[in-house]
């Protein structure tokens, strides 16, 4: 059962890290802009946003025999690239090992 409060799991820090890439890439190209504006080069013209892409079906709950070593080399991945803290990443660990 999904957990409404407390620590994310796994799928909630994948969100949260895909909302801040995003806003990341908005105030990159916000920044760029106003730089481009002040060095008086010509800014190409503003396309109108596109709508955002339907959200993703929720994934298939896992069968019972899940492949641990396959989540746990993801979760270090994340760690490795520095989407996951100490703390979240031993949480999440803990979480995989004792389900």
């Amino acid at each position: 059962m999904p957990q409404r409060f407390g620590r994310p799991g796994l799928l909630g820090t994948i969100a949260r890290t895909a909302v801040i890439s995003g806003t990341a890439t908005a105030v990159s190209n916000r920044v760029e802009r106003r730089d481009m504006r002040r060095q008086g080069v010509a800014q190409p013209p503003q396309t109108p946003a596109a709508a955002p892409p339907p959200p993703a079906p929720a994934p298939a709950p896992a069968p019972a025999g899940t492949d641990r070593v396959s989540q746990l080399t993801q979760l270090a991945e994340l760690k490795a690239q520095g989407l996951l803290t100490d703390e979240e990443f031993a949480t999440e660990k803990a979480r995989i090992l004792g389900s």
